[in-house]
């Protein structure tokens, strides 16, 4: 044993002892009496000491006293032991038995799980780390401060609790019991919930009671014959989730349970069912994988055993499966899989129960696997894909008129191999060159109409490019040529119903392909006049013109129309065109210097730093510093304009009067069809955003088709949030040419008119009063009526709670025509009890 001060009333109040670990023959052990009348409280249990010394270090602002080897401290007493620290008015400790008897204020704190208790008096074995507190108030998971008042409480787990108890036994250096306790996550000592029982039993994991209250307000709400709360936030627990009750006016009352399994630390699974009292049984299953880095996998199921609905006299089952698969692996950072896979059994199975109305309206299902391997710019990868696009089936309007059956078209890519290159200098030329090339089965089945089998398709496709850039001008003008052969043909002309015919006789499609893009230098103006600096609020105004030229001729495509339809290779055409367009933005930029933001480190914000100001460097004007935005600066108005010229007017042949034709120049450009006839003038396409501030975006995108005199798309999104305010509002208006259906039968436009509104106060995180709804409107209002959905949701927060209740209204017609009541009810750091899904909230 070494004293660093042999009299203890010197001024340098401390003594440091070292001692050894008492041997195993001298340990002892009890445990829980099984005679009735016995204690009901177990002595701590003592454990083996791996330690060869144990450390201690003792502090005190009075009298220090060794009788033998026990010393004894009063007056602001501090013990240090490895990660713990003990403070009492008065301790005791034996150094040979590591026994320590503590009154007045106890507080311990440390340990793996971050301890913090207070108690009244206790006594502590430092060797074995066991001890007995009584009227203890303490928690777990939180740092600095634990639960006393006017201390501050800093979360270093997830799942942080606080506890109190007439008294609490530590059988362990992570294991405690609590009798005649209380447990909450919310700050004591007046939590807004706590669970009250007779005894807790807390270890390294969890803690868990049997036979507990729940309170909440101090109010007796629910008596639990047994529950857990997990303490690891590293470690997930085996169990039974809290059952969900519903209501809906279709499905009627609802009642859902699931049963989560923690399979290892990167590995779950969840199943469950769900029964709704008017249609049937779902089922449900999820399982999850988290591996390194950027693996994972995640699989989803849901299915239901409907017994159906009657509608218009008809009886209609509308039951189904979806199932879902997504995951990654990387062999290396050159070489991975992935793939993103789903099943849907039925259209009306989605429509009729999905719990969001995007999904539900989602009708284009698209499966993808697929692995690559990337080199020194260049890239090999085998995918197979297959897309699924479903339509609604139509339900008879009367019992005498038929149903239309639900129809799908179905394309797969099986395989399909693909080489790919970025542009490559040869040798010091300035000459650069790139090559795209890929193999392919394919097929094609939808109504009245199914490919013989795959389809060989063979796409070779190089080029030469050459950049040239003088005096702020930017030009690039390249050379290519494509050969494309397929195994199988389609037949022409054709034939009055549009049903396409396949013939068994191979095909080859060669091209010539010549394009120069031109971009002039930026024309730029700042206005900084005192009446511009004072209207935008100490800012002056930086305006930039960005015009842009290119022309493209493509020749060779003679056989378009024989060409059978898969994707975007297939709809290669004969083109000759111009596309002018402008770019516009204004910038805000402060009169007074601010220091620079550092451009942002993730992959998101750089993204988002590149849409709003690198753009202008993309521009080809990287080398004039000046004319880029300065430190400081935001952008107020971005505003693209552009169109094209056809000098070949029908595409080389491959324009059929009366039919909606698409092709790859046109696709690329607006993405919405509006070639039904040759024409030299493709529509005007508008891209406006503007962002008055942080807190409101505004965008506007139209189509302008001159020719016909409308536009053809006409999108307006608005975004607010300030402060716990926010607003949306989104307008969609397609007025295009519309696609061909089974039987020859046109749908001559695709008339799509709807409007979404959004309104809230409050925030799901923020302690206070909350209220939202939001609303879509069928502005045609043909047969299915104004309003296709609506919710209005209300919540409050507490501090460490919360409640919140939903009225969700969906009118799809004579497929979907429900209202549901939903709830939730979240603790803080718990979870939520509850069918209003995190997903379809307002908030």
């Amino acid at each position: 044993m070494v004293l660093a001060a042999s009299h203890p009333h010197l001024s340098a109040q401390q003594v440091t002892t070292q001692a050894t670990p008492l041997p195993e023959d001298q340990m002892s052990s009890s445990s829980l009496p099984d005679a009735p009348g016995a204690t009901q409280y177990p002595v701590a249990e003592i454990l083996p000491d791996n330690d060869d010394t144990t450390d201690v270090t003792l502090e005190s602002d009075g009298d220090q006293r060794k009788t033998g080897n026990v010393f004894s401290l009063d007056k602001n007493v501090v013990i240090h032991y490895r990660d713990r620290v003990i403070q009492a008015d008065h301790i005791e400790f034996n150094e040979d038995t590591g026994e320590l008897t503590a009154t007045g204020h106890l507080h311990v704190s440390g340990g793996a799980n971050h301890e913090d208790l207070t108690a009244s008096h206790g006594t502590m074995n430092l060797k074995n780390q066991t001890a007995t507190f009584y009227d203890v108030t303490g928690s777990v998971g939180l740092k600095g401060g634990g639960a006393g008042p006017g201390r501050t409480l800093t979360y270093s787990s997830s799942n942080p609790f606080l506890f109190t108890g007439r008294m609490v036994v530590r059988t362990g250096p992570q294991s405690y019991e609590i009798y005649d306790g209380t447990l909450t996550t919310c700050q004591l000592p007046k939590p807004d919930w706590m669970l009250n029982a007779g005894k807790f039993m807390v270890d390294s994991e969890k803690a868990k009671a049997q036979n507990s209250i729940f309170r909440l307000m101090n109010i007796p709400v629910l008596f639990l014959p047994y529950v857990t709360h997990p303490v690891d936030s590293e470690q997930r627990q085996t169990g039974f989730m809290i059952p969900v009750p519903g209501y809906s006016s279709t499905k009627g009352f609802t009642l859902g349970e699931e049963f989560y399994w923690a399979i290892n630390r990167s590995t779950d699974l969840t199943v469950g069912a769900q029964y709704y009292s008017l249609r049937g049984w779902e089922q449900s299953a999820t399982f999850r994988y988290r591996g390194l880095g950027n693996n994972f996998a995640k699989a989803r199921y849901t299915g239901l055993l409907d017994r159906g609905i009657v509608t218009n006299g008809v009886y209609l089952n509308q039951g189904g499966q979806d199932v879902t698969f997504s995951g990654r692996h990387d062999f290396n950072s050159q070489t991975r899989v992935a793939g993103d896979v789903e099943y849907l059994s039925s259209y009306a199975y989605r429509e009729a129960f999905a719990e969001n109305f995007s999904v539900a309206v989602s009708s284009d299902i698209l499966s993808i696997l697929y692995g690559v391997h990337e080199w020194d710019g260049y890239a090999a990868s085998g995918r197979a894909d297959r897309y699924q696009g479903l339509k609604q089936a139509a339900v008879a309007a009367t019992p005498t008129t038929p149903a239309v059956p639900e129809e799908q078209i179905r394309i797969f890519h099986a395989p399909s191999l693909d080489f790919d290159s970025t542009e490559h200098e040869i040798g010091r030329t300035g000459l650069m060159w790139s090559v795209d090339a890929s193999e392919a089965g394919l097929s094609r089945v939808q109504p009245n109409f199914s490919t013989g089998g795959l389809t060989q398709r063979f796409d070779l496709h190089p080029e030469l490019s050459y950049p040239l850039g003088f005096d702020g001008w930017r030009m690039r003008a390249s050379i290519g040529v494509r050969e494309t052969a397929y195994s199988r043909s389609r037949q022409v002309p054709y034939n009055d119903t549009g049903i396409p015919v396949e013939l068994p006789n191979s095909l080859n499609r060669s091209d010539l392909e010549i394009e120069g893009d031109l971009r002039a230098p930026v024309v730029e103006r700042v206005f900084d006049s005192p009446g511009v600096e004072k209207f935008f609020g100490g800012n002056d105004v930086k305006h930039t013109i960005e015009p842009e030229l290119t022309y493209r001729y493509v020749t060779g495509v003679n056989n378009f129309l024989a060409v059978l339809r898969f994707d975007d290779v297939d709809i290669v055409s004969d083109t000759n065109e111009l596309e002018y367009g402008v770019t516009q933005r204004l910038f805000l930029r402060p009169v007074k210097n601010r220091p620079c933001k550092e451009r942002p480190e993730s992959t998101a914000q750089s993204q988002n730093w590149d849409d709003d100001i690198g753009k202008v460097q993309t521009r080809q004007i990287a080398d004039a510093k000046d004319s880029l935005p300065s430190c400081g600066s935001h952008p107020l108005i971005s505003w693209r304009l552009a169109q094209k010229y056809f000098f070949n007017e029908n595409f080389g042949g491959a324009v059929i009067n009366g039919r909606r034709n698409i092709f790859d120049t046109t696709l690329n450009f607006s993405g919405i069809a509006f070639l039904t006839e040759p024409r030299a003038i493709s529509p005007l396409i508008s891209r406006l955003r503007v962002r008055t501030s942080a807190h409101m975006d505004v965008e506007w995108d139209f189509d302008l088709d001159t020719g016909a005199k409308k536009f053809t798309s006409n999108n307006v999104l608005v975004d607010v949030h300030e402060n716990n305010v926010f607003a949306g509002l989104s307008y969609a208006r397609l007025n295009a040419p519309g696609r061909f259906y089974t039987e020859g039968v046109i749908s001559a436009v695709s008339n799509f008119n709807q409007l979404r509104l959004l309104l809230g106060y409050g925030s799901p995180t923020k302690p206070g009063l909350g209220v939202a709804g939001n609303v879509g409107l069928d502005l045609n209002a043909n047969n299915t009526g104004l309003v296709q959905y609506g919710a209005v949701q209300g919540s409050y927060n507490w501090d460490c709670c919360g409640f919140s209740v939903e009225v969700r209204k969906y009118e799809l017609g004579s497929v979907r025509n429900e209202t549901t009541e939903r709830f939730n009810f979240t603790l803080l750091n718990i979870g939520t009890a509850g069918n209003l899904r995190r997903t379809a909230s307002l908030f």
